[in-house]
C-alpha cells in the first residue's frame, strides 16, 4: 500500500513520561574523547548492523543481499530509498521483513524522522525520546532494538550517513592556515569597527565577559530551570527536557538545532543594559538602525542551543543584515567566504532566491572543505565560550558546534551597510523576511522611519545604494546583458526565515 505523505498513518505508539536525568547532558559520537584524532574517520565504529559501503563488495566472495530484491533490483538504491518514502509506517515494517537490504533500507532514521514528523507524536512537546526516530515512533525499548545481520549488504546511500554521523568534526577546524584565520582581537570601539572593521569577520575575545548569563547558563542549570518551556527546534516545539533527552542520546547526520527567536519572552529574561538584564548588545557595533522600526522590525534575536555536530550550511544572514553571534558555552567552527565568492559544493539561481547545498554539514567537509581552504578569500575561526564573532553583511557561512553548546545570536543594520539593505529590501522584496504578515513595503516603512529619525543617514544611504548599482552595472553590464535585456542580478543566496506566511518557524536557522 502506497500512500502520499499527508495520509500517513501511525499507530501503536507507547510513550512514557519525562527524562530520567541519569545521563550527562554532553556526549561524544564515537564513544572517547575526538580531540587529539589524527583524521576525520579514524575513530568510526562499525555500523550497528553490519552494512558496508558499496566498494567492499568487490573484494568479498561473499554473499550480496542486493540479489534477493526481485524485480527490485532494477532500481538505485537512491530510488529505492525514495520509493520506501512513500510508505506508511505498517507498510514500511512489513516490506522490511521480507529480506536482509529491505531491512536494512526500512530501519534508515531519515525515513522515520519524517514518519515522526507526521505522526501525531510530531505535535507532542513532551515524550520520551528513545535514542532513534524510528525506536520513538514504535516506543522500543534497548532490547526490542533489531539485531539483524547485514553483514552482506553493501550500499554507500546506507553507509555514508552513517560514517557523517561519526566522523571528528574537530579535525577540519584543526591547522587553519595563517592566511584563512579569521581575525581575533580584544574589543573594538564603536570608531573602530565603523571604520576598518564593519565589513570584515572578526572574533572579539573580552567583550561579552560582563554578562550575566556568562557566567550563570550552562545546559545543566537551563534545564533545571526551563525544563518545561516549550522552544522551537527546527520543525518541533518541544520542551528543553525533550530536547535535552535527545541531545545526550542521537546519531543523527544533522542533528536538530534548537533556534528560538521568543525565548526572552519564554524565559521572562531582560535583554539590554538595565537592572536585571541577562545581557546586552555589544557597545562595538552601534546603532542598529532597524530599532527605527519599533514593534515592527522583523525579528532578529535568537537562542540557540544544540549537540556537537549540529549547525547549519551555507547562507546568508536575511535582509543584508549583519550579525554577531556569541557563545555561551561550547565551542563553534566558522568557515566563511565574501558576497561574490562561488563556495565549492553551493549552488544559486540566477534570481538570488534559493541556494542548494545538497550535502549535509559532514558530508560537506568530507567533500569540499580540503578544496574550500584553498580559495584565497576563505576564512576560518573557532569562536570558543566568552567569545563573539561579526558577520558581515552578505558573507556566506558554514557553523558547526564542535561541543554541546549555547550561543546567542542577533542580526542588526550598522549605518555602514545601510545601502546594502535599502537595496535588498527594494530589489528583492520577494525575498524580504520576517516582518509582520501587515507588513506589505519593509522598503517604504524603513525609509519613512529614516525620514523621520534620521533624513541625513537616509540621503546618505540612498547614495550608496546608488553607487552600489553603479559600481554592479559597470562590473556586469556589457558582460551579462545583451541589448534590452537589464542587468542580472549579484549572485548570492540571502537567507530568510519565512515569518511572512502565517508567522511559521520551520525555517529559524541562522
Amino acid at each position: 500500500m502506497l500512500l502520499p505523505f499527508h495520509m500517513r498513518q501511525v499507530s501503536a505508539l507507547r510513550l512514557e513520561d519525562g527524562a530520567d536525568g541519569t545521563r550527562p547532558l554532553s556526549h561524544s559520537m564515537t564513544g572517547h574523547d575526538n580531540h587529539d584524532e589524527p583524521n576525520a574517520t579514524s575513530a568510526i565504529p562499525p555500523h550497528p548492523l553490519g552494512i558496508r559501503p558499496l566498494g567492499n563488495k568487490y573484494l568479498s566472495d561473499g554473499d550480496d543481499a542486493r540479489r534477493f530484491l526481485g524485480a527490485l533490483q532494477v532500481l538505485p538504491d537512491e530510488m529505492l530509498m525514495q520509493l520506501l518514502d512513500f510508505l506508511d509506517c505498517r507498510t514500511l515494517r512489513l516490506f522490511g521483513y521480507t529480506c536482509r537490504f529491505l531491512f536494512a533500507c526500512s530501519v534508515s532514521d531519515d525515513i522515520w524522522k519524517t514518519i515522526f514528523l507526521e505522526s501525531e507524536l510530531g505535535t507532542e512537546s513532551s515524550f520520551k525520546w528513545r535514542g532513534t526516530w524510528r525506536a520513538t515512533v514504535l516506543g522500543l525499548s534497548p532490547e526490542q532494538k533489531p539485531q539483524i545481520d547485514c553483514r552482506s549488504v553493501y550500499s554507500d546511500v546506507l553507509h555514508r550517513p552513517f560514517v557523517c554521523s561519526h566522523i571528528s568534526l574537530r579535525h577540519f577546524a584543526k591547522d587553519i592556515p595563517p592566511v584563512n584565520k579569521v581575525d581575533r582581537l580584544g574589543d573594538l570601539s564603536y570608531n573602530e569597527f565603523a571604520e576598518r572593521w564593519s565589513k570584515k569577520p572578526f572574533i572579539l575575545t573580552r567583550c561579552i565577559q560582563s554578562w550575566p548569563v556568562t557566567r550563570s547558563w550552562t545546559l545543566e542549570r537551563l534545564l533545571s530551570q526551563y525544563a518545561d518551556v516549550v522552544f522551537r527546534a527546527e520543525a518541533v516545539d518541544w520542551s528543553f527536557a525533550t530536547y535535552c533527552q535527545y541531545m545526550r542520546d542521537n546519531h543523527d547526520e544533522s542533528p536538530l538545532y534548537l533556534f528560538d527567536r521568543r525565548f526572552a519572552e519564554k524565559m521572562s529574561l531582560t535583554v539590554g543594559k538595565g537592572e536585571g538584564a541577562a545581557y546586552w548588545k555589544p557597545d562595538c557595533f552601534g546603532p542598529d538602525l532597524f530599532e527605527l522600526l519599533g514593534p515592527e522590525r522583523p525579528a532578529h534575536r535568537w537562542l540557540i542551543i544544540g549537540p556537537e555536530g549540529s549547525g547549519s550550511t551555507f547562507h546568508k544572514d536575511p535582509n543584508a543584515t549583519s550579525a554577531w553571534n556569541a557563545v555561551v558555552q561550547g565551542a563553534k567552527y566558522w568557515i566563511m567566504f565574501p558576497p561574490l565568492a562561488s563556495v565549492p559544493g553551493v549552488f544559486v539561481s540566477k534570481d538570488s532566491s534559493e541556494v542548494t547545498s545538497p550535502l549535509s554539514i559532514a558530508e560537506w567537509l568530507l567533500e569540499f572543505h580540503a578544496e574550500a581552504r584553498k580559495l584565497p578569500e576563505c576564512r576560518e575561526g573557532v569562536c570558543e565560550a566568552g567569545e563573539i564573532l561579526h558577520v558581515p553583511s552578505g558573507w556566506w557561512h558554514l557553523v558547526v558546534n564542535l561541543e554541546d553548546g549555547i550561543a546567542l545570536t542577533q542580526n542588526f543594520v550598522p549605518e555602514s551597510h545601510l545601502g546594502g539593505v535599502l537595496s535588498f529590501l527594494k530589489d528583492k522584496a520577494d525575498q524580504v523576511s520576517g516582518f509582520e504578515n501587515d507588513t506589505c513595503d519593509a522598503y517604504g516603512l524603513f525609509v519613512e522611519r529614516l525620514r523621520e529619525q534620521r533624513p541625513a543617514l537616509l540621503e546618505d544611504g540612498l547614495r550608496q545604494m546608488a553607487e552600489k548599482k553603479r559600481r554592479w552595472d559597470t562590473v556586469v553590464g556589457d558582460d551579462e546583458c545583451g541589448g534590452d535585456q537589464p542587468p542580472k542580478k549579484s549572485a548570492g543566496f540571502s537567507f530568510g526565515f519565512g515569518f511572512g506566511d502565517g508567522d511559521e518557524d520551520d525555517d529559524e536557522i541562522p
